[in-house]
């Protein structure tokens, strides 16, 4: 670590006051290239290799590893207030999703019958499905536990539950999230999920929403993650700050969630005005609502409407929409592995524009464009703070 002059490096890490967990093995800090490096598969044809090259990427650490697509399936909206699901419409739409190459599902024990739901699809695609998308399909899933004791059995049981309701042996990835820094238990906690996952029952271990100091110490701790999910789009450009620097030096990777803001970052909200009842789309959802704050802690929206102009612009340019433009710029970025799009079961589907990501090349007149706009918003780690942070003020 001589000649790293970097605030994340500079961090003094000792483990938390009052912490039983033993400290493993330091971590290795190594420089890793600024793009992911993307998994190939050596069975297949030269044209399918190609398409998979571009589609795909692997999360890391050690021995640990897990192919995923670049672009994930959302089922937070699973969890109620984007409209009803209907069981059987949301599994026949995820196995669209599926076949159509889009064969990463991100998910959450709290995300209503998210869960669930994997589970028979997952047994769909078992039964009606060649072996080889079997091979390809993802289920992600995250455990947010309350602040209590962190046992082994209790861990263990949370886990199981996952593993049960999803129908599988072992989870692909878990994703912690834990709410009150200010309680050393999540230390415990990632113990014990890294003993099972040892034991077969998790294959990798990730985190959701922590920030750059707890990252490195949990890595100090020689807890073997792979990722860490983060809020991040055009808008909230913060994750390329202090935690991209230390991902980038570690080889953890970021998966983003809240890359499209709902739906903002769209057509549907160009020129629209929003500030007059029923003059504009409504703001009907918990994401529009969640990612209108953003906008307005960002710069208001004039600001946003500069900004999905400019978008529009580079969209029309490469005959593509908005989001896809949206999207593109984040996988773009340092550090990042993987994007999440929101999907609606059974209720709408946007496989065309998503699989477009696949494909678009942003220039750098491109870049430059959209980056001259966002630099004109406020920098929202002066406001909100680090990674996870707009969850813990």
């Amino acid at each position: 670590m001589s000649g790293c002059t970097s605030a994340a490096l500079q961090l003094q890490i000792h483990p938390p006051v009052g912490s039983n967990q033993r400290l493993r093995s330091p971590i290795r800090i190594r420089r890793i290239p600024t793009r992911p490096q993307f998994g190939v598969r050596c069975a297949i044809g030269a044209e399918e290799e190609t398409k998979r090259a571009t589609t795909t990427t692997v999360v890391k650490n050690g021995e640990d590893s897990l192919e995923i697509c670049r672009v994930l399936n959302g089922m937070w909206q699973t969890s109620g207030g984007w409209g009803p699901i209907d069981r059987d419409s949301a599994v026949d739409a995820m196995l669209t999703y599926a076949d159509s190459g889009l064969t990463t599902f991100d998910m959450a024990d709290h995300y209503g019958p998210a869960e669930d739901l994997y589970g028979i699809f997952i047994n769909r695609v078992r039964r009606e499905r060649p072996p080889e998308l079997l091979e390809q399909v993802r289920g992600l899933t995250k455990w947010v536990p309350p602040p209590v004791k962190m046992t082994s059995e209790y861990v263990r049981d949370n886990i199981n539950r996952s593993r049960r309701r999803m129908d599988v042996a072992s989870l692909d990835m878990l994703q912690f999230h834990w709410w009150d820094y200010s309680n050393p238990g999540y230390l415990d906690a990632l113990k014990h999920i890294t003993d099972l996952k040892e034991e077969g029952k998790i294959k990798t271990v990730a985190l959701t929403n922590f920030d750059t100091e707890r990252l490195h110490i949990i890595l100090e701790n020689g807890i073997p993650v792979v990722s860490n999910q983060v809020q991040h789009s055009i808008v909230d450009m913060w994750p390329q700050q202090r935690m991209a620097e230390l991902c980038q030096l570690t080889g953890v990777q970021l998966i983003t969630y809240g890359t499209v803001m709902g739906g903002l970052l769209s057509e549907k909200f160009l020129d629209a005005n929003i500030s007059i009842p029923f003059a504009g789309p409504p703001l009907d959802t918990p994401s529009l609502q969640k990612y209108k704050r953003m906008v307005d802690t960002w710069g208001g929206w004039s600001l946003f409407q500069t900004l999905l102009k400019t978008l529009k612009k580079v969209a029309s340019k490469h005959m593509v929409s908005i989001p896809t433009v949206a999207v593109r710029y984040i996988l773009d970025q340092p550090g990042v592995a993987g994007s999440m799009v929101g999907v609606r079961l059974g209720l709408s589907e946007h496989i065309k524009d998503t699989s477009a990501i696949f494909s678009l090349k942003l220039d750098e007149e491109d870049f430059n464009s959209i980056n001259e706009v966002s630099k004109n918003g406020r920098d929202l780690i002066n406001i909100i703070g680090d990674c996870g942070d707009e969850y813990r003020r």
